[in-house]
């Protein structure tokens, strides 16, 4: 079984944000970009599934401007065979949006028509949480959203998916799409010489023109401001004086 994992370019988890001074975007100026943490974990699931003979080739994919090779590679470091790599430099500079991604990676999957397609539930960086599903409904083919564990079992693959009242199993008949969740297992990291081998596995460059797809914002981002700073605290010297703050001050009692 083919299994195909998007990966997503983003900003490293542990870089702090910093917002540009006109507030029109995050300042990106000489910062450290990284896979998508939820894309690792993706990527991981499938190299343990190739590992217990279940899938037989993982081709890893990512729509993005030239430097999201960078994240193509450390995916093949991690297991991947192969990748391909939609270059949008040629069609825009701004980040390209959950809409555009899906019907891209449709086109992917019509053309490698894979057995199973694997995606973090979301991105660090806009937290949209879309592409999963959207991907599922333009290729028509079932899905299993914050999976906390896969089970292939022949044609069939049950889905643990973390919800509000619990956990929730569902059997979806393959080819299906999954989003993973935090729980669902602890990426690996690359190896030296996998990281060496990377650099001779194939990566095929395609555009969005190539596969018939156009690249348009729908969206306009007016303005960026960086979370409030939080207030500092205050102590108080008895019960009855912090009764008094949270009745007249806060204002909750």
């Amino acid at each position: 079984m083919k299994v195909l994992v998007a990966v997503k370019r983003v900003l490293d988890y542990n870089v702090k944000i910093r917002v540009k001074p006109d507030h029109s975007d995050v300042d990106l100026t000489n910062v450290k970009m990284a896979m998508n943490p939820f894309c690792e974990i993706a990527v991981e699931e499938a190299v343990r599934l190739k590992e217990k003979g279940v899938a037989s080739e993982i081709v890893a994919v990512t729509v993005g401007p030239k430097a999201a090779q960078e994240q193509l590679r450390t995916a093949l470091a991690l297991g991947a065979d192969r990748a391909i790599h939609i270059d949008t430099s040629a069609e825009t500079e701004a980040p390209v949006e959950s809409l555009a991604a899906a019907k891209v990676l449709a086109r992917v999957v019509e053309q490698e028509q894979p057995g199973l397609v694997i995606l973090g539930k979301q991105a660090i960086d806009s937290d949209n949480n879309q592409v999963g599903q959207m991907l599922a409904a333009l290729s028509g083919l079932p899905q299993g959203t914050f999976a906390s564990e896969v089970v292939v079992d022949g044609d069939k693959l049950q889905v643990t998916r973390e919800i509000d009242g619990g956990l929730q199993t569902v059997e979806l008949s393959l080819p299906a799409i999954v989003t993973t969740d935090l729980r669902l297992n602890e990426p690996r990291y690359a190896k030296l010489p996998d990281i060496m081998k990377a650099k001779k596995k194939p990566l095929d460059v395609k555009t969005p023109a190539d596969l018939g797809v156009e690249i348009t914002s729908g969206v306009t981002l007016l303005k960026v401001e960086p979370p409030a700073e939080r207030q500092a605290g205050i102590k108080v010297g008895s019960v009855d004086e912090l009764l008094d703050q949270l009745k007249n001050e806060a204002k909750v009692l």
